[in-house]
């Protein structure tokens, strides 16, 4: 079966615009999260902005300032893991898959309120782009391609589902090369809903803290670059690593929680570490979900306990740098599983200060160096939508 090597990244979050500024930040314990500068809202709360205005992103990606940030944000990303590659990629098959769960909806958002000032002086241009498959299009011809394309939107989980899916075109010899991720920007109903559930930190979030309060929101975008062994060869790559492993299950639980045992959680897991053809001790480092919300990490560290027994591998949720990336955090965090692989080391745990006492292990608090062969990302979203990914050194 062909594996699904990949063959390039490209990742922008509040903590780097590129891969490399990405790392650079890990690397230094930099978080990304504070105060918002461009999102209009009342809400005083803590979030992990990207710090460029529409105008600077649009700038950077070579598009129109007037496009949602969503979109923005997707191109940049795309744009760095695929156009190094481009120019080598002729006759090769292509696919591009794409997550989101915002859409426009920040341009949406300022077409409403002067709508409902005066319904006929609301610019209708702004609901265009309101939909989450416009994102897709949008980024696909910003790329020049024209090729197969899907949009996924299924919460948190969305963009591991997309390299999910993307992994297994590839392997099914549909598609020589497939670029998968995903990307969110912040907006308004977004950090409203969010703050409706009452499970939005005031302060940077605790992920796997005794004491957590809640999760940040955060925005971003990442891909990966997916290719076969043919196409790995006529790019001219030297893969660091694979997705070999993948898996989504639903727990059906609640709309906006996981069951207490994790239940979906560990049928990801598990399944993804069993079609990695190896065992939960062949696991170098867990990426952990690891929002920060009380609900989320007792389910989520109850699962990794039930699957890893008292043999935890080092595990850090990265979500204290970049904050909560919703659809685009599955890519996000792909992108950091191959960083790990690349460094040979777990990345960093932000601000445990108390573990949980309900928990015989804790996350690593630095960037610890080791054999890293194997790297479990979790991607856990609401309705019990529950992803793991297993990316393996080649």
């Amino acid at each position: 079966m062909p594996k699904a090597y990949i063959a390039g990244s490209g990742i922008i979050t509040c903590i780097g615009n590129n891969t490399t500024e990405n790392l650079s930040a890990l690397r230094a314990g930099a978080s990304g999260i504070g105060e918002a500068r461009f999102l209009d809202t009342r809400h005083q709360l803590p979030v992990g902005e990207i710090r460029l205005s529409n105008e600077q992103l649009a700038e950077r990606a070579g598009a129109d300032p007037a496009l949602p940030r969503t979109a923005l944000l997707s191109i940049i990303a795309a744009k760095e893991a695929w156009e190094p590659l481009a120019g080598r990629a002729k006759g090769l098959r292509i696919a591009f898959i794409s997550a989101n769960t915002v859409g426009g909806m920040d341009l949406t958002e300022d077409f409403y309120a002067s709508f409902k000032e005066d319904p006929q002086t609301g610019d209708k241009e702004k609901v265009r782009f309101h939909e989450c498959g416009s994102i897709t299009t949008l980024t696909l011809k910003a790329l020049g391609l024209d090729c197969w394309s899907t949009t996924i939107s299924t919460a948190c989980s969305s963009s591991a589902n997309s390299i999910m899916m993307g992994a297994r075109l590839i392997e099914k010899d549909r598609y020589d090369i497939v670029i998968a991720g995903g990307a969110d920007s912040l907006s308004r109903f977004t950090l409203n809903g969010f703050h409706s559930l009452m499970i939005l930190d005031k302060e940077p979030c605790r992920p796997f803290d005794e004491h957590r309060q809640g999760l940040n929101l955060g925005e971003g975008a990442a891909y990966l670059v997916l290719a076969g062994d043919k196409a790995a060869a006529q790019l001219g790559v030297r893969p660091a690593a694979a997705v070999t492993g993948y898996a989504n299950a639903n727990d059906a639980h609640h709309q906006t929680a996981s069951s207490p045992e994790g239940k979906g959680n560990q049928l990801a897991m598990a399944r993804a570490i069993r079609q990695a053809g190896i065992t939960p001790a062949d696991i170098g480092y867990i990426n952990l979900h690891g929002t920060g919300t009380q609900n989320n990490d007792a389910s989520e560290g109850a699962a990794v306990s039930a699957i890893f027994g008292h043999s935890v591998p080092p595990a850090s949720s990265t979500k204290g740098f970049t904050g909560h990336t919703l659809g685009a955090a599955g890519a996000v965090e792909a992108v950091y599983a191959l960083l790990s692989i690349q460094e040979q080391a777990c990345l960093p745990h932000l601000r445990l200060h108390t573990p949980m006492a309900a928990l015989h292990w804790q996350p690593v608090t630095s960037m610890k160096a080791g054999l890293v062969q194997h790297v479990l990302s979790n991607s856990f979203g609401f309705g019990g939508n529950c992803s793991a990914l297993v990316l393996s050194a080649v």
